[in-house]
């Protein structure tokens, strides 16, 4: 992976510039951090003061993605000991929040190791051997317990609570988890963790999901005589990749916020959002030069160098992904240039399977044979997730503004 850091110039401008030292077809992801930095410095100035930001490090892990965020967000979220690992590569002290499903033994007794925050605990199962490792351990180690709720965001794109998932406790046997933390020796229980969507775009339906949460920890506290002091609410803010014009309200979605935490009963808690798309998804862009266009059977296709293996989101959620076309002046061969005016094109790119598609049946004012797509909102889920050893072509160059 070859990385650059560019001086401040339009994103159009630095694909125009690299493409003149390139003989091979233009391919590249581009990494406003400008952008990025302030994108998140507003976030966090917005939000009422007993909550805390911090960044889902599986978005994007790029080490570049992480220095730029350490000194700005509360801590990182992580899902795994490589990403443990990656957060600790730039700040050996900064809190992380260490969940997922599948926790092995070596990465929870490595979680102790690099003095993780909290534990995000998903069955009894592993309670139980987070109770164990830790008495190994000889440490007393902070959790919360992943709840899956039965009440979830309808129109989130993904959910993870509210129907049947891998993810955390069933709602029903959260009083039984709670007696068992109150017997084990090792594990102390700080509150919960309610992350239960992706990609949700309504921001009176996200409040009204966190004073949901907040209702069913303060229920469960009073209950059983505990003192608690978290609620993680998870991530779950989106993105319109359909239409960008109509993003999550961002602004609407802190007013009401602040009016659910004034409520006395609720200032006591620290509440937690571990946001990943939100953050990070605006300072992406994903460019890919034309290398070929076709009609098969009445559609018109534009070919990249590049695709779904550089760039999977839009082929696995089935999506058109938001692109502009960069204009190539530059003709190379002595024949004529194919283009196209006022024409619906299907975006394909350079594997050999017909789901390598990342935009159908769009129609562009104009487009040729060597020019450069850039496609918006790839910062987040974009290289990360991506099929990258299929075919064995070269991987795109990253460069970071």
């Amino acid at each position: 992976m070859t990385e650059a850091v560019l001086k401040k110039v339009s994103i159009e401008d630095t694909i125009l510039s690299l493409k003149e030292d390139r003989d091979e077809p233009f391919c590249a992801y581009l990494y406003n951090l400008n952008t990025l930095h302030t994108h998140v410095s507003r976030m966090i100035a917005s939000l009422p003061s007993n909550c805390q930001l911090y960044y889902a490090v599986k978005a994007n892990s790029n080490i570049r993605i992480l220095e730029e965020l350490a000194p700005v967000v509360k801590g990182f979220e992580a899902a795994s000991i490589g990403e443990i690992e990656k957060v600790r590569s730039v700040n050996n002290t900064i809190p992380i929040l260490f969940g997922g499903p599948a926790k092995k033994d070596s990465e929870i007794a490595g979680a102790i190791n690099y003095g993780v925050q909290f534990i995000h605990v998903e069955s009894v199962h592993e309670l139980r051997r987070v109770n164990e490792i830790a008495c190994q351990h000889g440490v007393m180690i902070r959790i919360l317990l992943r709840v899956n709720l039965r009440h979830s965001v309808p129109n989130a794109r993904l959910k993870m609570t509210g129907v049947p998932t891998q993810f955390g406790i069933d709602e029903k046997e959260i009083p039984v988890v709670i007696k068992l933390c109150q017997e084990l020796t090792n594990v102390s229980l700080k509150g919960f963790h309610f992350h239960g969507m992706s990609n949700n775009l309504d921001a009176k339906e996200h409040v009204m999901y966190v004073s949901h949460c907040m209702n069913k920890a303060e229920a469960w506290e009073k209950e059983f005589n505990l003192s608690l002091s978290y609620i993680n609410a998870g991530g779950g803010i989106g993105v319109n990749y359909d239409y960008v014009e109509k993003q999550f309200d961002w602004d609407d979605f802190i007013a009401r916020l602040h009016e659910l935490l004034n409520n006395p009963n609720h200032v006591k808690w620290n509440v937690v959002f571990e946001c990943g798309r939100y953050i990070t998804a605006s300072c992406g862009y994903y460019a890919a030069e034309i290398v070929d266009m076709k009609q098969n059977h009445g559609k018109h296709f534009v070919i990249l160098r590049g695709g779904s293996h550089h760039f999977r989101l839009p082929a696995a959620w089935k999506h058109n992904h938001p692109f502009t076309v960069v204009p190539v002046e530059k003709w190379r061969y002595p024949f004529e240039r194919t283009e196209l005016e006022n024409t619906s094109i299907t975006v394909a790119g350079e594997l050999c399977t017909p789901n390598d598609v990342l935009a159908r049946d769009v129609v562009v004012p104009k487009v040729r044979i060597g020019d450069i797509l850039l496609f918006h909102y790839t910062g987040a889920y974009g290289w990360d997730i991506s099929h990258q050893q299929f075919l064995s072509h070269p991987n795109p160059e990253h460069f970071f503004l």
